[in-house]
């Protein structure tokens, strides 16, 4: 296959390993990021650093967002720099963030009056998969925007589910997705800090759940952090005070009752509250007092 011009803008966890999925698939990347020194490693081992998320729009035919969320998202396309006015018609806007369905849809006809297209895709399955180009793409879009993406979206997932025609429809799936992440880390919090306060051995509680029927992926993969002592942000307590906000405003807008979404929401938001909202989001567990946590 024909090798794409594809930028990258949004160099954190998981964006840095789809750019390198991306070059690894042989395509011509060009990157930004807003601390400089991110976009310049990347370029050393090939590719482009670009200072604005407009210069990096004149050497490509498709921009993906890996930034954090709705307002950093127009920034890059609209703010001072911003990619949208230097993209040349036909190009094609990838977006990977959360955010609302219906701001998301917006943004299509948005772009679609300046002659770009657009591709409502948010992601899920965290830094290693992006690494490897095997994580989940949540898709929806016009079939323009699918065949201008070409091989871009296959060089970076293992799984890119196609949801409609329309923007919206990836970004409703994900909202739901982020339902179950938020209760799921809430939920694994709680266990084991129920298990702390008994007395449990915590290494011993963690290889129980783990092989028994109340294991989650979550639970595994977040509980592990709990257990080294180790907050360092993969993904941080505050994203989940955003996501499971989106979760909420989407279920209130049509009165659609969330009792356990609401819970976890609260939960990480007293995370936050207590100092801990850039902290890993397994942090949640710090809420719950009288408990010794490992070290």
């Amino acid at each position: 296959m024909p090798s794409l011009d594809i930028g990258l803008i949004g160099l954190g966890a998981m964006g840095a390993g789809m750019a390198r999925s991306l070059r690894r698939a042989g395509h011509h990347v060009s990157v930004h990021d807003l601390r400089a020194e991110a976009a310049q490693a990347f370029a050393r081992d090939g590719g482009r650093a670009c200072a604005s998320p407009a210069e990096l729009a004149t050497h490509c035919d498709i921009v993906v967002s890996v930034v954090v969320n709705a307002a950093q998202t127009e920034a890059v396309l609209f703010g001072e720099q911003g990619c949208a006015a230097a993209m040349r018609p036909g190009s094609l806007f990838v977006m990977c963030s959360t955010v609302d369905p219906a701001w998301s849809a917006a943004l299509e006809a948005r772009l679609a009056e300046r002659g770009l297209l657009y591709l409502d895709a948010p992601i899920s399955g965290g830094a290693a998969k992006a690494a490897s180009g095997e994580m989940t793409m949540m898709t929806s879009g016009s079939p323009a925007a699918y065949e201008k993406a070409g091989a871009a979206l296959d060089a970076m997932a293992a799984k890119v589910y196609r949801l409609g025609e329309r923007a919206g429809a990836g970004s409703k799936v994900k909202i739901i997705n982020q339902l179950l992440a938020g209760v799921h880390i809430a939920a694994a919090a709680e266990a084991m800090a129920l298990g702390l306060r008994e007395g449990v051995d915590p290494a011993a509680l963690y290889e129980v759940i783990t092989h028994s029927a109340g294991n989650s992926w979550m639970f595994e993969n977040r509980m592990a952090h709990v257990l080294a002592g180790d907050y360092t942000p993969l993904s941080a307590v505050d994203i989940f005070v955003k996501d499971l906000g989106l979760v909420l405003d989407m279920a209130r807008s049509s009165k659609f009752p969330l009792p356990l979404s609401s819970t976890a929401h609260q939960m990480f938001m007293q995370a936050s509250s207590a100092g801990f909202a850039r902290e890993d989001d397994s942090a949640v567990i710090k809420i719950f007092p009288g408990i010794e946590l490992p070290k």
